[in-house]
């Protein structure tokens, strides 16, 4: 009697086993791709599949974008300067099948090939350009990774520059470059404000001499505002109009 229930038992255990190793659950961002006796048979999932045991083997593959940081790079930019510059790239797997069949290892490749392209693309930048125009930098790069991973089912949805370390000399010189570029423009600034002061200095000085008694009213409001500070001596000064009374005058 004990060794039927042994029997039993044993039986019941590799049923179990038999059971489990056949029924696979995999999440909505899960596939699972197949093969039987070592040949590719098809993608599969999301939810509940069946496999055959022994005969049948799966690769689980993620299909979630993952964000990869690119370390740092040392790159020399096209007018010779040296720098380091580091990016992060998103990217995600869109064919399972190719992303395990036609690559060993399709996260390392990826992201050694972000790495190379990252290099290749900097060095063609002069260094004004990598500063202020990272954007055009960001799309040749995730064009030029995107077209190479397409082969491995790989889709790169965005690169992004993130820092560009300078030498200390270099960053000193830049500093020095727009301190000198804000005194131009304060320079410059300056210069149209006098001139616009001047322009309408000249057009109230016509407007006052073309009204008799225009530069009377003028200086007489100037002395009311003179007279306002404590401590001024007021000197009356002789209207311009009354030099035409004078003796000799035109």
């Amino acid at each position: 009697m004990s060794y039927n229930l042994f029997s039993i038992i044993i039986l019941a255990v590799i049923i179990f086993s038999v059971i489990t190793s056949a029924v696979k659950i995999l999440p909505e961002y899960e596939r699972a791709v197949l093969f039987r006796l070592g040949r590719l048979i098809n993608v599969r999932g999301p939810g509940l599949i069946f496999i055959i045991p022994i005969i049948d083997r799966i690769i689980r593959v993620s299909l979630r974008v993952i964000v990869f940081d690119v370390p740092p790079q040392e790159v020399i930019t096209r007018d010779n300067v040296a720098c380091k510059v580091n990016a992060v790239l998103y990217y995600k797997v869109v064919d399972p099948d190719k992303a395990i069949v036609n690559v060993e290892n399709v996260h390392a490749a990826t992201n050694q090939y972000a790495q190379t392209t990252l290099r290749s693309v900097v060095g063609t930048a002069e260094l004004d350009d990598l500063l202020s125009q990272r954007e055009k930098l960001n799309q040749r790069v995730q064009k030029i990774v995107d077209e190479a991973t397409d082969p491995w089912g790989i889709k790169v949805t965005s690169v992004e520059i993130k820092d560009v370390v300078l030498p200390s000399e270099m960053t000193r010189a830049i500093a020095r470059q727009a301190e000198a570029e804000r005194s131009r423009r304060a320079a410059i600034i300056q210069a149209e404000g006098e001139r616009q002061a001047a322009e309408q200095l000249a057009q109230a000085s016509e407007v006052l001499t073309g009204v008799n008694g225009g530069l009377t009213l003028r200086t007489l409001r100037s002395l009311s505002e003179v007279a306002n500070s404590p401590n001024t001596t007021i000197l009356f000064p002789l209207p311009m109009e009354l030099r035409k009374l004078l003796p000799g005058s035109d």
